[in-house]
C-alpha cells in the first residue's frame, strides 16, 4: 500500500468512525441539554453547535496523526497502531464532551435548587438578600486627669 493510499484510508476511517461517535453524543446529549435550557429549540442549537465544535476538533487533530511517521514493522501494522490512536483520541474528545455535559446540567440543577430555597424562605418571610448593617460608633473615651497634687 503507498504512503498516499495509507493516508487516505486511515483518514476515510477516522472520518467515519468520527462521524459516528458525533452522531451518539448528539443524541446522548440532548436530553442533558433539554433538562438545562428546557427550551426545545434552545436545546437544539446548543446541541448542534457542540456536534459541530466536537467534529470540528476531532477532525483537526485526527488529520494531523494521519500524516505522522509511525514504523512499529509492516505498512498494516503501521496503520492499526494509527487507528488506535485515533480511537484513544475519540474516547477521550467523547468523554470531555460528556462530562462538560454533565457539569452544565449539575450546575443548572444547583442553580434551581438554590432559587427553590430561596422563593420558599421568602414565602415565609426570611429574607435571603445579604443584609447591610450600619457602622457601630464607639463612644470616645476622654482621658481623665489626675486629681491635683498627685
Amino acid at each position: 500500500m503507498s504512503d498516499t493510499a495509507e493516508y487516505i484510508t486511515l483518514l476515510v476511517i477516522s472520518i467515519v468512525i468520527t462521524i459516528a461517535v458525533g452522531q451518539v453524543l448528539t443524541m446522548s446529549g440532548q436530553p442533558f441539554l433539554q433538562e438545562v435550557f428546557q427550551d426545545e429549540k434552545v436545546t437544539n442549537s446548543v446541541n448542534r453547535l457542540l456536534s459541530v465544535l466536537f467534529h470540528l476538533i476531532t477532525i483537526g487533530v485526527l488529520t494531523i496523526i494521519s500524516v505522522w511517521s509511525i514504523d512499529v514493522g509492516t505498512q498494516l501494522q503501521n496503520m492499526v497502531v494509527k487507528v488506535g490512536i485515533v480511537l484513544i483520541v475519540l474516547g477521550i474528545a467523547y468523554g470531555v464532551s460528556m462530562l462538560v455535559l454533565i457539569r452544565v446540567r449539575e450546575r443548572r440543577r444547583a442553580d434551581t435548587i438554590s432559587e427553590e430555597v430561596q422563593m420558599k424562605l421568602s414565602d415565609r418571610g426570611i429574607s435571603t438578600q445579604p443584609t447591610t448593617v450600619a457602622p457601630t460608633t464607639s463612644p470616645v473615651v476622654q482621658p481623665v486627669a489626675p486629681p491635683n497634687g498627685l
